[in-house]
C-alpha cells in the first residue's frame, strides 16, 4: 500500500502513523532507534507489506499490469489502490479526507526532530503539492505517477500506467474494495497485537 493507506491503518496515535509512514527507508532493527510508539509503526508497516504482497486479490491486480511494468507494477497497484481509498474516503472515515491529511501534515511538523533524514527532504514537496489528497482524482494520480517515473530516469514507464488505470478502472475499484476490506481487519488486529507485545 501506498502512503495514504499506511497512514490511515494506523489508528488515531500520531506516532504509528508517521512510523508507518517513515518505515520504508528504516533497516532490520535500525527500527528500535526510534520512540516506542514509532516502532510500532514500523512493525505495522511490514505486517501490512508482507499480508499485501502475499494476497490473491492484489496479485491479481498486479498481473494485470505485469507485462508493461515488469516489477514496478506492484508499486503501481499501491499507488492505485491509495487513489480508490482517497476517492472513497467517506467509506472509510468520519472526518473529510482535506481535514485529516492537514491534521497528519501538522504532526509531522510537530515531531519533526523524529523523522527521518529522508522523511524531512519529502515533507516540502509532499506538503506543497499536497500530494495525499491530490490521490482522489486520476489527475493526480498521473502527477504522481510522473514524478514517481522521474525518479526512475523513466526507465519504469510508470506515468503510462493512467491508461490502464482507466482502461480497467471498475476492475481495479472492485479488487480494492475486497482488498481492503480485508486488510482493515488484518491491520487493527495485528496493531492490538503490537501493542500488547510492547506492554508486556
Amino acid at each position: 500500500m501506498n502512503f495514504l493507506a499506511h497512514i490511515y491503518l494506523s489508528g488515531n496515535n500520531d506516532l504509528i502513523k508517521i512510523g508507518n509512514f517513515m518505515a520504508d527507508g528504516i533497516r532490520g532493527n535500525e527500527y528500535k532507534n526510534f520512540n516506542p510508539e514509532i516502532q510500532k509503526g514500523i512493525l505495522l508497516h511490514r505486517a501490512i507489506d508482507t499480508f499485501t504482497d502475499a494476497h490473491p486479490v492484489f496479485r491479481k491486480s498486479k498481473h494485470r499490469l505485469h507485462e508493461a511494468y515488469g516489477h514496478y507494477s506492484g508499486v503501481i497497484i499501491d499507488v492505485f489502490y491509495d487513489h480508490f481509498l482517497a476517492k472513497n474516503w467517506q467509506v472509510y472515515a468520519d472526518i473529510e479526507l482535506e481535514k485529516y491529511v492537514a491534521a497528519f501534515y501538522n504532526s509531522l511538523e510537530v515531531h519533526y526532530d523524529e523523522l527521518t533524514e529522508k522523511t524531512k527532504g519529502l515533507m516540502p514537496y509532499m506538503i506543497g503539492r499536497n500530494w495525499l489528497v491530490s490521490y482522489a482524482t486520476i489527475e493526480g494520480i498521473g502527477t504522481i505517477l510522473f514524478q514517481m517515473d522521474h525518479r526512475t530516469k523513466n526507465r519504469s514507464g510508470m506515468q503510462n500506467s493512467v491508461k490502464e488505470l482507466q482502461e480497467f478502472y471498475t476492475d481495479f475499484e472492485e479488487e480494492f474494495t475486497l482488498f481492503f476490506e480485508e486488510l482493515r481487519h488484518f491491520a487493527a488486529t495485528k496493531l492490538t497485537q503490537i501493542n500488547h507485545d510492547f506492554h508486556n
